[in-house]
């Protein structure tokens, strides 16, 4: 069994903000083969593995509440968990999949660790930072929860593509 997170608030506020880029690839990922069960989790066979595909209910900053219980549940090591997350230490249109590496702050992301309690789990580090003239000075608190522009959410479905193929080579 593995576990997929993606991480993200919930609330229609939040659709389509940098913050949420990892229930959108989950979203992604559900649309082809993934089964919804009754428990509101997407399971499907991946790869040969049976995978949960979640995105946590509670607030970004209380994400680990949700994967911990999952994990519980499974009895998983940290190698079967990967979290999908934003990551403003990477320039949007690039990606990173490391294990045990993240960003230098990441609320979401400590949540996990704790409720995990390690960090040796796969990351999907989905770059987010695209601050360009008016917007170079804005914090990255208030910058994750700005909107994709039109553009940034075509390119996103390229970049969604490269995701879910890297993604194949760990599910094997």
């Amino acid at each position: 069994m593995k576990l997929i997170v993606g991480l993200g608030n919930p609330g229609d506020e939040y659709v389509n903000t940098r913050h949420n880029v990892g229930f959108m690839l989950v979203d992604r990922m559900a649309k082809s083969s993934w089964k919804q069960s009754k428990s509101g989790l997407l399971t499907c066979s991946w790869l040969g593995s049976e995978v949960e595909l979640i995105k946590p209910q509670t607030f970004m900053n209380k994400s680990g509440e949700a994967v911990g219980l999952v994990a519980k549940k499974h009895e998983m090591d940290l190698d079967d968990v990967c979290i999908i997350h934003d990551d403003l230490d990477i320039q949007f249109g690039e990606f990173k999949i490391q294990k045990g590496k993240g960003p230098k702050v990441h609320k979401g992301i400590l949540s996990v660790e704790k409720a995990l309690r390690g960090e040796d789990f796969w990351r999907v580090r989905i770059g987010t930072d695209n601050r360009q003239g008016d917007m170079k000075n804005i914090p990255g608190d208030k910058y994750v929860l700005s909107k994709f522009s039109k553009k940034e959410t075509e390119k996103l479905d390229d970049i969604f593509t490269s995701i879910i193929s890297r993604m194949e080579e760990w599910g094997a």
